[in-house]
């Protein structure tokens, strides 16, 4: 059975001023971004978007987009009535408590502001930060971990759980999946190496983009089956449908949608 290392969320505390790692692990995860963009830039295939300044402007708009579309998202899909009761909660970034669909919402409307001030196509800027978004997953999965929050359902396999079986300060006796975990290699790891290997060549408008909404979804549709529904929420359907899975259905949705029309604009420019 594996050991949960308890580590203290606060990763520095100067008198009544505090960084907590969860905090540190946006921060990290905006800095990979940052990096990897600015290598990406540098593709030749991507004069319009080659200039550094911009990859530093939409890191800016993307990370407002995540926190601001991060937290409304959680507040309204999974926790509304407990913040309309604690309003200045609402606040407390430090505790936990994104959601990646609001976050996604909220790069969305990022990139479309983006596009318009600096006059590119909306999905080539998606196609250009698509890629990028799995090492910000990848650093807030690590966060959540390290709060001892979202961890997975517990085992009743015997043998799986003295094999991967975790027990959790806030999770009871219970050995459970290390849900965090195995959501940071899908989510991240997994995903980055997919989106980063297909697009180190030149694809038609949309496809990654689409890609990645496709890959997402499937991946995290998956990893919901180990994850312990929110206790707020419990499942929302059926008996096993969370809301993770609820939300991803959209997403794939509109990736086979984005993804197919690629391909008939391509095919349109063809003939």
């Amino acid at each position: 059975m594996l050991t949960y290392p308890e580590i203290n969320p606060i990763a520095l505390a100067l008198g009544p001023f505090k960084i907590h790692w969860y905090g540190l692990m946006y921060i990290i995860g905006f800095l990979g971004v940052w990096i990897l963009g600015s290598l990406r830039s540098k593709q030749p295939w991507q004069p319009a978007l080659r200039k550094q300044e911009w990859v530093t402007d939409g890191l800016f708009y993307g990370a407002i987009g995540v926190i601001l579309g991060g937290r409304i998202g959680y507040v309204l899909f999974y926790n509304l009535m407990y913040y309309a009761h604690h309003p200045l909660e609402i606040f407390y970034l430090w505790d936990g408590g994104m959601s990646f669909h609001g976050g996604l919402l909220g790069v969305l409307l990022a990139a479309y502001l983006l596009a318009k001030k600096h006059n590119f196509y909306f999905f080539d800027v998606m196609d250009f930060y698509a890629p990028l978004v799995p090492i910000g997953l990848a650093a807030g999965r690590i966060g959540n971990f390290i709060n001892g929050e979202l961890f997975g359902r517990v085992i009743n396999s015997p043998q799986i759980a003295n094999w991967i079986g975790m027990v959790y300060p806030n999770g009871g006796p219970d050995p459970r999946y290390p849900s965090e975990l195995f959501e940071f290699a899908g989510e991240g790891i997994l995903l980055f190496l997919i989106l980063w290997i297909y697009s180190r060549k030149p694809r038609p408008r949309m496809r990654v983009s689409g890609l990645f909404l496709i890959c997402y979804g499937l991946i995290r549709f998956f990893l919901e089956f180990f994850r312990q529904p929110d206790a707020q929420l419990g499942f929302v359907g059926f008996g096993w449908l969370t809301m993770g899975q609820l939300l991803c259905i959209p997403m794939l949705i509109l990736g086979l949608l984005i993804f197919f029309r690629s391909y008939c604009l391509e095919g349109e420019k063809k003939s």
